[in-house]
C-alpha cells in the first residue's frame, strides 16, 4: 500500500514482479484516485511476472455515501473494461474488506488450478481456499481496526 505516493513509484516494479494478484483500491470519494487507476493497471501491464494477473477493484469507503463521487455503475463498466472483478469496501466499518481478499485468492487459486490441469491433467488439483486459508482467522485478522493506521508493502 504506497496509497498512490510518487515517491514509492520506484519500489513498485521489483514487488509487482513477484505478485500474483493484486488489490488495486481507489477512493469512491476522489476523482483522481480513480483517474490513477488505469496508470496503476499499466503499470502492472508493465512489471508484472505475467500478463494474466488477477487483479480486483476496490472502490474503497463505500460507508461514505454523501461524500460519493464515483458511482457504482462507473466502477462496474471500468471493471468491465479491463475484464477484472469489483467490489465496494469499508477499511472504517470493516465491510467487505475479508469478501475483497478472498475474491482475489479464489481467482488466483482458479487460475493456478486451470494451469496445472493444462500443463499436467492426471495430478490433483489444487485444494481449495477453505482448506488452504483458515477462513475464521483470516476474518479475526480483519475484525478489529487498529487504532493507530500504517502503511506497509508486502
Amino acid at each position: 500500500d504506497t496509497a498512490g505516493q510518487e515517491r514509492f513509484r520506484s519500489l513498485t516494479s521489483a514487488f509487482f514482479r513477484e505478485a500474483v494478484g493484486f488489490l488495486l483500491v481507489f477512493d469512491l470519494t476522489n476523482e483522481t484516485s480513480f483517474i490513477n487507476v488505469r496508470n496503476w493497471i499499466s503499470e502492472i501491464q508493465t512489471h508484472a511476472y505475467s500478463e494474466n494477473v488477477d487483479i480486483v477493484l476496490v472502490g474503497n469507503k463505500c460507508d461514505l455515501e454523501n461524500e460519493r463521487i464515483i458511482s457504482k455503475n462507473r466502477a462496474q463498466d471500468f471493471a468491465k473494461e479491463y475484464n477484472i472483478n469489483y467490489i465496494e469496501t469499508s477499511a472504517l466499518k470493516n465491510i467487505n474488506v475479508v469478501e475483497a481478499i478472498k475474491l482475489l485468492l479464489d481467482s488466483v487459486m482458479d487460475r493456478f488450478e486451470h494451469d496445472k490441469n493444462l500443463s499436467k491433467p492426471n495430478q490433483n488439483k489444487i485444494k481449495s481456499l477453505n482448506e488452504i486459508i483458515d477462513k475464521q482467522g483470516l476474518e479475526n485478522s480483519f475484525g478489529k481496526r487498529p487504532k493507530t493506521s500504517y502503511c506497509c508493502l508486502y
